[in-house]
């Protein structure tokens, strides 16, 4: 019921059933006041949980689902490192350029893949770093979601692997149908999100040697990828930016972004996003 209405009722009740005329003199019972206001707590209280309801509803929620450098590490040359602030990690900008009419929800973790098990980091347990044994619950956790966004790929070319671009290509195809078998999630009735796949820009100069020998081959690898995974992701419907068009690997480690690539990919992935939903 709008507001108007509201008012237009509570002046009908306490005209017609709380006030009495005696005398030229009005008249309120306290029996007919706490009724006038207990039915506009009442009608307020709904319209509020209504718009409430429809205000939740407009916004879009987006999953950014990735490895490190969605997680928001700060490239080092060795050693252990931190996370950038939330503002300065390229999902955060994405929050920021988007604005209020969108959420996002980061599900990074370092050293994750599309669908490959880490052996050397056992003390990762469950799904492991494994992207394709995680991705299911994380979507369903979530729902409702309106787009999940995938960047993904640069783990998968790491020397023990042994993986080709055209293999890595497939694990993204994977993840996409993953979002797909998802579907409405557990007992929910919830529209399954599109998915925008992203390439992750090319390694830069990897440091130290022990990094470098870590991924042997992945700089030509890496700038392979993202011919397949436009490939797989027009075969499976779904959209696709190839993040190096926005920005370069500039981390002192090769591997990792600077918070000005964080700023540039953030802008630039929410530009797509725009062109997808408005």
């Amino acid at each position: 019921m709008p507001s108007k209405y509201i008012w237009a009722e509570l002046q009908r009740l306490l005209t017609i059933e709380f006030f009495n005329r005696e005398e030229d003199t009005l008249s309120i019972t306290r029996r007919g006041l706490f009724g006038a206001i207990a039915t506009l707590a009442l009608l307020s209280g709904g319209i509020a949980k209504a718009q409430g309801q429809e205000t939740e509803r407009d916004v879009k929620r987006i999953l950014v689902y990735g490895d490190s450098n969605t997680w928001g590490y700060m490239p080092v040359e060795s050693g252990p490192t931190t996370r950038y602030p939330a503002d300065v990690r390229w999902p955060g900008v994405l929050q920021t350029e988007l604005g209020e009419g969108y959420e996002i929800i980061e599900a990074g973790l370092s050293a994750r893949t599309t669908d490959i098990a880490d052996p050397t980091l056992p003390h990762i347990s469950g799904a492991g770093l494994d992207g394709s044994a995680a991705l299911s619950p994380i979507i369903a956790s979530h729902l409702p979601l309106d787009l999940v966004v995938i960047m993904l790929g640069t783990n998968d070319v790491k020397t023990q692997f042994d993986r080709s671009p055209f293999r890595t290509a497939l694990g993204m195809g994977k993840l996409i149908d993953i979002v797909e078998q998802t579907g409405s999630g557990v007992g929910t009735e919830y529209q399954t999100p599109e998915v925008l796949v992203l390439a992750p820009p090319p390694l830069g100069n990897l440091h130290p040697e022990e990094r470098a020998e870590r991924f042997t081959g992945g700089v030509d690898k890496t700038r392979a990828l993202p011919k397949y995974y436009e490939a797989i992701a027009e075969a499976a419907d779904a959209e696709f930016l190839d993040i190096g068009t926005l920005a370069e690997t500039d981390g002192i480690d090769g591997v990792h972004f600077s918070a000005e690539t964080h700023e540039k990919i953030g802008r630039g992935v929410a530009d797509k996003i725009k062109s997808l939903t408005e």
